[in-house]
């Protein structure tokens, strides 16, 4: 009994020896850790309004932001880990660290890509709220975009989430960028048709479109023809920032070209296909 308690004795008055010798460099290890927790709330707290600033998005700012104060709550840590000479157990840290940043990288790649594709959109702005795009064949009115998705409402009304990886990989169509826009109408007309009678009235139709945009001035083109029609292309440029829109835009064109045509009793055609040719020449 004497023997084991000597024992408990020699042992305690040696751990207690060795926190005093090491007494200076714990107290200097906690002093860095705790300068570390300061100066993470404080960096934490610039980075969060300099990224908001560039990027215009709490979310975005908020993950460099706690990014930040975690580097520097691991450095302040690792040095106090250093000081107290636990080297061992920092070689320990970074490997577990290391070994569980592959897993969890295998483990959610889908949504890692997600994320910092997220991440380049806010801060690239190839797009913003309130712009119409075309990607992954849909189109529409941007509502929302967070780090995962993005929401966009197409013209028939539904809300559509699209994962950001998918807008990054593939084509993206802007149409909000652009002040310019073409509007493109193609048909067909009987080849027995006076084209330049054709042409006076379609020029006399798109006059009536006031808000055409200014310096460019509508172009017609006969691009193509078979047996019984001729292919016409017109081409007319909008303000695609101003009233009254795509859609009307072709509706009034439509619409006021096939007035001026009836009075010139010009009409369309549905052109043959090479089958009903065929089957013509044989008949």
């Amino acid at each position: 009994m004497e023997h084991w308690t000597d024992v408990f004795y020699n042992k305690t008055v040696s751990w207690w020896r060795s926190f005093m010798d090491m007494l200076p460099e714990i107290l200097l290890a906690l002093l860095i850790f705790l300068v570390a927790v300061a100066c993470g709330r404080l960096v934490r707290r610039g980075v969060f309004r300099l990224v908001q600033r560039f990027s215009g998005k709490s979310s975005v700012a908020r993950l460099f932001a706690v990014i930040v104060q975690l580097v520097v709550l691991l450095t302040g840590l690792f040095i106090a880990l250093d000081i107290l000479q636990l080297n061992k157990a920092v070689s320990s840290l970074l490997a577990g660290a290391g070994i569980i940043g592959i897993i969890l990288g295998f483990a959610f790649q889908d949504i890692t890509s997600n994320f910092i594709s997220g991440v380049y959109i806010a801060i690239k702005k190839p797009f913003d709220i309130g712009h119409t795009i075309k990607t992954n064949d849909f189109i529409g009115n941007v509502e929302d975009i967070q780090l995962r998705s993005t929401t966009i409402r197409t013209f028939s009304g539904l809300h559509l989430m699209i994962p950001n990886r998918d807008i990054i990989q593939k084509p993206l169509i802007n149409y909000s960028l652009t002040r310019e826009r073409r509007i493109e109408l193609e048909f067909f007309i009987d080849s027995a048709t006076d084209l330049r009678a054709f042409r006076e009235a379609v020029m006399k139709a798109m006059a009536k479109l006031h808000y055409l945009f200014p310096g460019r001035d509508p172009e017609i083109y006969f691009n193509d023809f078979r047996e019984n029609a001729i292919k016409v292309a017109v081409w007319y440029w909008i303000d695609n920032h101003a009233p009254p829109g795509y859609m009307v835009a072709r509706h009034d064109a439509i619409f006021h070209i096939m007035d001026h045509l009836k009075e010139k009793e010009i009409s369309l055609m549905v052109p043959m296909s090479l089958q009903q040719l065929n089957q013509q020449a044989t008949n």
